[in-house]
């Protein structure tokens, strides 16, 4: 019953005008891709994308990027989906091995899945925060270094698609807000412009928490993403949403519309990925983008995620080791 609510769902999105559906091996194992398959069979294949991301799964080789696993993993996915090629491969992490052992391996497998059909276009995933020049000296460690990172993969891989979350529960560095910042910093989206590729974002929901299902008295299954969660975390957003519930609304649908809504207003070229789990969230999420909102309303609702971002920053900040403290909400990216 619950795969058929799923494909149900899956359908529904399509016919509301969903026309990319992102997917991984890792998600149940490969059964997540099997229903996928299931709505694939019911539509035409040249209406929807589908990006998949893999690498998270080596099996028992060394690497889920030599060669071999490469292969296989496409090959698996391909199966599982019941199509002969993905539209996106993304690469769900950057670790090559030791010294980026299999980095060549991996740039020349991804060429001939290119060459030979199985794969339309290649993605990487990018930290939302870019430094250079004077910026990076101000900077951590860790933004310089995922930065110069990202820099060097892009170069040696040459991304069709960058992917990236958009979590608005996060302090990213938003879309926008260049000419606020330092020189020498600048947002994935306009590095992403400059170099003529793609951008998928990811997670615009904050793991459902931005929807206000999730109350301080929530508890999460052991295995949930959200399960290491704090309470004190859930209290935050639930408090900091009072302003959106009032104004806009309290249902779930409400909010989540809200939340799509200024995602897509941050970056309006950029493909949004939004979950969904059973065919009324998924008709919700397209209706509710039918409701325009005003100017006043974009400013009052970036006043208030503003707002909730600072004092998650400041909990978390002030629950950690000096030597621990970064400037991500670390368990909702």
């Amino acid at each position: 019953m619950a795969d058929d609510i799923a494909v149900e769902a899956l359908l529904s999105a399509q016919a509301e005008g969903a026309t990319v559906f992102d997917t991984s091996d890792i998600y149940g194992m490969g059964h997540a891709q099997r229903l996928l398959g299931r709505m694939l069979a019911q539509v035409p294949r040249k209406k929807v994308r589908i990006s998949c991301t893999l690498g998270a799964f080596k099996g028992t080789g060394l690497s889920p990027y030599s060669s071999l696993n490469l292969h296989g993993q496409v090959e698996q996915s391909l199966e599982n989906l019941g199509v002969d090629y993905l539209d996106v491969l993304t690469l769900t992490h950057t670790d090559f091995g030791p010294r980026d052992r299999y980095l060549e391996d991996a740039q020349e497998t991804l060429q001939a899945l290119r060459d030979q059909g199985d794969v339309k276009a290649i993605g990487l995933r990018a930290p939302c925060r870019l430094v250079t020049g004077s910026t990076a000296r101000q900077s951590s460690s860790r933004d310089h270094e995922n930065a110069a990172r990202f820099a060097y993969l892009f170069q040696r891989l040459g991304p069709d698609v960058i992917s990236l979350s958009i979590n608005l529960l996060d302090r990213p560095f938003l879309p926008g807000n260049a000419a606020k910042d330092s020189e020498g910093e600048e947002d994935i989206f306009s590095f992403a412009h400059r170099h003529g590729v793609a951008t998928m974002a990811y997670k615009p929901l904050g793991q459902g928490l931005l929807t206000g299902k999730y109350g301080p008295d929530s508890v999460f299954l052991p295995g949930d993403v959200r399960s290491s969660i704090t309470t004190r975390t859930l209290d935050i957003v639930h408090k900091h949403l009072r302003p959106l519930r009032e104004r806009f609304g309290a249902e779930p649908q409400d909010l989540a519309r809200i939340a799509l809504g200024y995602c897509l207003r941050l970056c309006p070229n950029s493909i949004v990925l939004a979950g969904i789990s059973n065919p009324q969230q998924a008709s919700a999420n397209f209706q509710g983008l039918n409701t325009e909102l005003s100017d006043e309303d974009y400013d009052f609702i970036g006043a208030v995620y503003a707002s909730l971002r600072e004092e998650l920053y400041c909990s978390q900040q002030q629950s950690r080791p000096s030597a621990l403290r970064t400037s991500s909400l670390d368990q909702m990216t």
